[in-house]
């Protein structure tokens, strides 16, 4: 093991500063210094081979790699942990004493860690995206003194929920970030585990006592968690997947993804004793926790059990904190209060917390969400709370200026201090060539626009719709897109640059087509120029490997067809197009619950919140009143369906037709040809289409038939489920 005397590296380094004010490495071709490894690790080795590695792509010169016993002449980079100077298993040093360098680390991660500072640091090394790296060419490297550096990074397990980093580990590496979203935990149990646990399929039907008492009756959302056979069952399982899979350390023991918990009397009373729905999973995940004490529990505080309660979990139990209901427009202490008390509230019963947070808008990837300005002061919140281990839930599959995304937050967890504008154009400028100022420019305005709107809520499950009065207005829509005109135009002689720019714009393009899909506008409007602009669009997507629109499994593919379908639709004639609606059952809380929206002209897109009238819990019946006798052969009503949100196509859809508005004849009924499933898309659009023989009427009556509520094997089983129309056109 390598030593030194820390008096003697203060003398050193003292003397140093007053002497030379630079360590020259190599010059003109060759080099006075050898990289020494810590012999007994190999670990340190890889990390000293790294150094060499680099050291030649800068200069183009071999740096001798030998252990600490082999003899040799020449001054030293020594590469290896350092006992005498006592680090713990996170703390880098990189320091000089007198014409030798260490480059050390309290633990083999560390130690690489302390390699890629070092390049970074003091070689300007800069890796922007796989593939993609600022690498400088030097004849002469040399390094300022005093050279002292010494960090121990305050989040201790950091990870970006990206596939740049996890489908290149060593890109993870080189971001100090983890490779993988769950590190050590069992593979089949990471998050919402109960139904893993405990399947409705198997247990259900013979015993629904295992379940939520929901109201009267025994659903399989959540578990009982004070029915002695669930604990039992679920220590059975954990044990299962311990044994199976020896390596890991973590499992998780997770209410499901919904907010339907047990209401039974023994819950109840706990809950109420504990002033929280946490109490009862705490004391559930405690009795697992002690059956494994050289383990890991992992649990949720999520949704419902959210808000801290008053039994401490044990000390291997750990609490993953989540933030999704937050408002992303602004850092979570300004506008996420309760959140920001949670967090502090759990520090109060326990120092071992993960952070779940959430960076990007998971029903419309590729929609701008400007919330970089929250990243920081959130990452500081979460580290000045004592979080040691913070999860930053991107898209995982690219999105909206992807790659800077990656690497800021790589950056941030690293260091939460780090200057966040100044990264930015880094960024920018090293990934986007010639055209970064005017990416930059955009990001700078378009953060600087949602500030100027303090009570919008920038929302995880929103959509760009929502924007179109303050930061994606007309106005703003177009200079966005004069900006990455004039940024393609930087790099039209270099066809990798330009690849990277049009990417980048994908995120207003996606904002003008959808734009367009509102017809609220001259310069917005479905028609050939918006069938155009989604060729392009495609085009884009295919060659930078983009391919889901959304968390939902909506696919760039599937995207595409709707909407050059809505494309078709508007361009045809609509008799129905902007006529009077008069709805017979109440709508609820989209599209302003005007009945207009269904003759507006505004097509919906794969989200409820764009122009789609909503109706929960009941059907949709409404009339359209032509105001004059018409021909018609041709009736068709648009529906969305987003399963995961309770949202249905209809069972069926009826039509019927009169002359006077009172006396109606059925026209006829179009069967739903995908009935709900467990196995139905996700997020999908239909159209419920009849054409019949022509016959004249004034008046259209429409009734979509709604399942009225979640079926039994359905996360949100027993509560209302919706039915989501648009456009009715009649010709």
């Amino acid at each position: 093991m390598i030593r030194y005397s820390l008096v003697s590296i203060a003398l050193c380094l003292i003397l140093n500063s007053c002497g030379d004010k630079s360590l020259t490495l190599v010059k003109d071709g060759s080099s006075a210094y050898a990289i020494v490894y810590d012999a007994p690790t190999e670990a340190n080795y890889r990390s000293a081979e790294l150094l060499k590695s680099y050291l030649y792509d800068i200069s183009g010169v071999h740096l001798d790699l030998v252990d600490e016993n082999t003899p040799h002449n020449k001054h030293k980079i020594y590469v290896g942990h350092y006992k005498d100077a006592d680090l713990d298993a996170h703390h880098i040093k990189i320091s000089a004493v007198e014409k030798d360098i260490y480059i050390s680390g309290g633990s083999a991660e560390a130690t690489k860690n302390a390699v890629y500072e070092f390049l970074e640091r003091y070689l300007d090394c800069r890796w922007y995206a796989p593939g993609v790296d600022d690498i400088p060419e030097r004849k002469t490297i040399a390094l300022p003194l005093p050279l002292s550096y010494s960090y121990t990074p305050e989040i201790k397990t950091r990870t970006v929920h990206s596939r740049l980093f996890y489908s290149d580990s060593t890109f993870a590496e080189k971001h100090r970030v983890t490779a993988e979203a769950f590190p050590n935990y069992v593979p089949e149990g990471r998050v919402h585990t109960f139904h893993k646990f405990m399947p409705e399929a198997s247990y259900y039907d013979t015993h629904p006592e295992y379940f939520a008492l929901r109201g009267s009756r025994r659903l399989p959302t959540q578990l009982c968690l004070t029915n002695s056979e669930v604990l039992n069952i679920v220590k059975d399982s954990v044990r299962a997947l311990f044994m199976r899979y020896p390596e890991s350390t973590v499992v998780s023991v997770s209410s499901n993804d919904n907010t339907q918990y047990c209401e039974c009397d023994n819950c109840k009373r706990i809950d109420e004793e504990e002033g929280s729905h946490a109490g009862t999973m705490i004391r559930f995940v405690n009795e697992v926790a002690r059956e494994f004490p050289d383990k890991t529990i992992s649990t949720l505080a999520y949704q419902y059990t959210r808000k801290p309660c008053k039994t401490k979990p044990l000390k291997n139990v750990l609490v993953t904190l989540c933030s999704i209901e937050c408002d992303r427009s602004a850092p979570i202490e300004d506008k996420c209060q309760d959140f920001a008390n949670d967090l502090k509230g759990w520090g109060q019963l326990t120092d071992n917390i993960r952070i779940w947070d959430y960076t990007t808008q998971f029903t419309n990837f590729l929609a701008p969400f400007p919330n970089l300005h929250t990243l920081q002061p959130n990452i500081q919140f979460f580290r000045n709370n004592s979080t040691r281990w913070v999860f930053e839930q991107h898209s995982h599959n690219p999105s909206e200026l992807f790659q800077l995304r990656s690497y800021l937050m790589a950056k941030l967890l690293w260091n939460p201090d780090e200057n966040v504008d100044e990264l930015i154009t880094e960024f920018t400028n090293g990934y986007y060539k010639e055209a970064g100022p005017f990416i930059k420019t955009y990001i700078d305005t378009i953060h600087a626009e949602i500030q100027k709107h303090p009570d919008f809520f920038l929302f995880l499950y929103g959509d760009p719709s929502q924007a179109f009065d303050t930061y994606l207005n007309t106005t703003l829509l177009n200079y966005y897109s004069s900006l990455f005109d004039e940024a393609e135009v930087a790099v039209a002689d270099r066809p990798e640059i330009l690849k990277r720019v049009k990417e980048a714009r994908l995120g207003v393009d996606y904002a003008v087509l959808e734009a367009c899909r509102k017809n609220s506008h001259d310069a917005f409007r479905l028609n050939e120029d918006a069938k155009q602009l989604m060729e392009n669009f495609i085009s884009t997507c295919t060659q930078a490997n983009v391919t889901l629109m959304n968390e939902m499994g909506y696919t760039v593919k599937e995207y595409g067809a709707s909407y050059l379908n809505s494309v078709a639709l508007a361009m045809r004639p609509n008799k129905a197009s902007g006529k009077p609606v008069s709805l017979l059952t109440t709508p609820k809380k989209y599209a302003n619950e005007d009945p207009q929206a269904l003759t507006d002209g505004a097509l919906g897109g794969s989200n409820f919140y764009a122009n789609w009238l909503g109706f929960e819990g009941n059907d949709l019946i409404a009339v359209i009143d032509l105001q004059s006798r018409e021909d018609i052969s041709s009736l068709t009503t648009t529906f969305l369906q987003v399963t995961n949100h309770i949202v249905f196509f209809p069972k069926e859809v009826r039509y019927y037709g009169s002359i006077d508005g009172t006396n109606f004849t059925h026209l006829g009924t179009v069967h739903n040809s995908t009935p709900l499933s467990k196995t139905s898309k996700v997020n999908d659009i239909k159209t419920f289409n009849l054409d019949f023989d022509k016959t004249k009427m004034q008046y259209i009556k429409v009734i979509a038939e709604n399942h009225k509520k979640a079926p039994v094997w359905h996360n949100a089983s027993g509560l209302p489920s919706w039915v989501f129309a648009d456009e009715i056109i009649i010709n």
